[in-house]
């Protein structure tokens, strides 16, 4: 099974919305499918805020992340936040996750990205050996916090 990552473009939206309806499932989150396509478009149509990709073969991916990219003083540039990233649970524990991982920062540091960054939830100990096999590390002292607006 290949890890390969592939830029998700507007003819991919459909699959996209499958995995992404997926994943919302499994994470409980509660959105319609109008809301997730609203969500996903702009990214497939070159948005300069974020990016989606499909992990795995284009005409039948078996995941999917969306990142998205903000920018660091600190990091001195460009950086990214992994929004979301899923693989069908079928497929799961056999190192697609990290290949995507570690493939998905070498493609976007070419094209200037300082960082990328992501969040977990503090008790997910699978996804933490993930991302850490993934060269993701905890910055100690930090706590990512958000509002809603």
């Amino acid at each position: 099974m290949s890890a390969a990552i592939t830029l998700a473009a507007p003819e991919h939206l459909d699959r996209l919305v499958a995995l992404v309806t997926a994943f919302h499932a499994e994470a409980g989150i509660i959105m319609s499918d109008e809301a997730r396509r609203a969500g996903l478009a702009p990214l497939l149509e070159g948005i300069p805020h974020g990016a989606a990709y499909l992990i795995g073969p284009p005409r039948a991916p078996i995941g999917y992340v969306v990142i998205t990219f903000g920018w660091s003083v600190e990091y001195g540039g460009l950086d990214a936040f992994v929004d979301e990233i899923f693989v069908r649970p079928g497929v799961r524990g056999r190192g697609i996750a990290s290949e995507a991982l570690i493939a998905l920062p070498r493609a976007l540091a070419a094209g200037g990205l300082k960082a990328i960054h992501l969040e977990v939830a503090a008790d997910n100990e699978t996804a933490i050996a993930l991302y850490r096999r993934s060269g993701f590390t905890h910055r100690e002292g930090r706590l990512l916090m958000s509002r809603k607006l």
